[in-house]
């Protein structure tokens, strides 16, 4: 099956049947906009109440934000956008080591989204890391390219550290404690993708990835640098997230969605492909603890705002999201109270 990873062909002259979207659900690139009001928060800043505010604002009104000067040294963010990039151009019988389309397991690389279930292909493949506890999976990580598990596990030390200090924010962006969704979501998994794009030769008929909101809590998303590829739906409109230099991409899951009981959008997202160069990105994911009881807080479903959803744990709003397809209605709908 490793023969269906993209990136163990040399350039593609056409795009194969499989990968060609329906004319209705294609991502007519020319109607995406440029959104320069896209929120930046500057971590660095010694106001923490202006911050707080930021975040609040974007959470609402878009869904995601980026983040500068968040504490991760920028070496590393270039470290790991290089390692990865290395690890994709191994010779084919290398990563044939790795692959597999068995979306339980731990760690895989693999191709498309649920390369078993699907009639029409994303152009992407992906190599997907469980980071935590990190001494439990980093032996099974790749070992080549030779850098590749010290570069990669010192990342998802410091994304985990950020990815908590953010939650602290939210929280109190909320009106809550500053620990309380870290207290909620329990001892959270982090899982990482990383994406590579290969360059593509038909752009507008198919997808890295289509449509989709993230079923966890928080997403911190690294980005290329030099290749634009993310787009997030905002009032019916998709709108480009151009990299920013040394941002990172912040963006509210689903569980963050139910925990503020709607006041916070998880957004719907796409990774788009491009005709000239390939890309590369890197999702961090934490996740709740699967027990995790995911039910609003009584401060914020007070008169006249019910809980829009019912309480439900983690570990079914997962088996859920993971038995539909990738870009069917938002998950949460079947969780409505």
């Amino acid at each position: 099956m490793a023969d269906l990873l993209l990136s163990t062909s040399s350039r593609h002259e056409t795009l194969p049947e499989n990968y060609v979207r329906p004319e209705s659900q294609r991502p007519r690139l020319n109607e995406v906009a440029a959104d320069a009001n896209i929120p930046v928060v500057d971590m660095s800043s010694s106001d923490k109440i202006q911050i707080i505010s930021q975040i609040a604002h974007a959470c609402q009104s878009y869904g995601f934000f980026q983040v500068v000067n968040h504490g991760i040294p920028v070496e590393l963010l270039t470290e790991v956008m290089a390692i990865a990039l290395q690890f994709f151009r191994l010779p084919p019988e290398e990563k044939a080591k790795y692959y597999s389309d068995d979306p339980s397991k731990k760690m895989r690389l693999s191709t498309s989204f649920n390369v078993r279930k699907e009639t029409i292909h994303n152009w992407r493949d992906y190599l997907r890391l469980h980071c935590y506890p990190l001494e439990e999976f980093v032996p099974d990580w790749p070992a080549t390219p030779p850098l590749f598990k010290d570069i990669m596990s010192t990342y998802c030390k410091e994304v985990r550290q950020l990815g908590f200090q953010l939650l602290g924010l939210i929280s109190l962006s909320l009106g809550l404690e500053e620990d309380y969704i870290e207290r909620v979501l329990g001892e959270q998994e982090q899982h990482m993708a990383v994406n590579y794009y290969p360059q593509c030769p038909a752009p507008d008929l198919t997808y890295g990835l289509p449509a989709h909101t993230d079923p966890n809590a928080l997403t911190i998303l690294l980005q290329d640098q030099h290749v634009a590829g993310l787009q997030v739906l905002k009032e019916g409109k998709w709108i480009a997230v151009d990299p920013q230099p040394n941002a990172l991409v912040i963006n509210i899951g689903d569980q963050l969605q139910a925990l503020s009981n709607g006041r916070y959008k998880s957004v719907w997202h796409r990774a788009v492909v491009n005709a000239n160069s390939e890309r590369m990105s890197v999702a961090s994911f934490l996740c709740p603890c699967n027990s995790a009881l995911i039910s609003p807080p009584k401060k914020l479903t007070g008169e006249g705002s019910p809980a829009i959803y019912r309480s439900y744990t983690y570990a079914e709003y997962y088996s859920k999201f993971w038995s539909r397809n990738l870009d069917q209605e938002h998950c949460l709908e079947l969780f409505r109270s």
